[in-house]
């Protein structure tokens, strides 16, 4: 006769040998670093995308924008290249902005506050696609988040068999 312990064992054991290890990477970025999202000096006004030509964004991927007495604006390129601010997609001016990257391709983003797109405050971040993912080498300025599913699967079924 099998008793309900030996069962819970070989259910564990089943689902621990068919659930293949999955890795989820998370990472956040702060766009400007240090400097956060401020206008940029006047010697350098493309410093956001020499910023983000550095880094490696894949879908899940978290902008963070921190600033004060500012905003954030994702346009269209159109909009981007000249600067407009009439016609967001996507708006804050918390201070702390978070956005998270949901789609390969293009995002744009400008300053809501006047002048200072004109003053180099925009950013194009290029999201790639999963397989340029894997063949691109990892950013050190990258902190991951990492979630392994097993070990979920793992403690779930050891507290409903509790």
């Amino acid at each position: 006769m099998v008793s309900h312990f030996n069962i819970r064992v070989m259910l564990l054991f089943t689902i621990c040998s068919s659930v293949t290890l999955i890795h989820v990477y998370c990472f956040e970025f702060q766009v400007g670093d240090r400097a956060g999202w401020i206008v940029p000096p006047t010697n350098h006004t493309k410093f956001y995308n020499d910023w983000a030509s550095e880094k490696r964004f894949k879908i899940g991927d978290i902008i963070r924008f921190n600033y004060r007495k500012d905003s954030v604006m994702e346009v269209s390129e159109t909009e981007y290249k000249n600067c407009n601010t009439t016609r967001p997609t996507f708006f804050s001016n918390t201070g702390d902005t978070i956005f998270t990257l949901d789609r390969h391709g293009f995002f744009y983003f400008i300053s809501g506050s006047f002048g200072h797109c004109q003053r180099g405050q925009k950013i194009i971040i290029r999201v790639v696609e999963q397989d340029q993912v894997k063949n691109a080498t990892s950013s050190a300025s990258r902190n991951p988040t990492i979630l392994s599913y097993k070990f979920f699967v793992i403690v779930f079924v050891f507290l409903c068999l509790a």
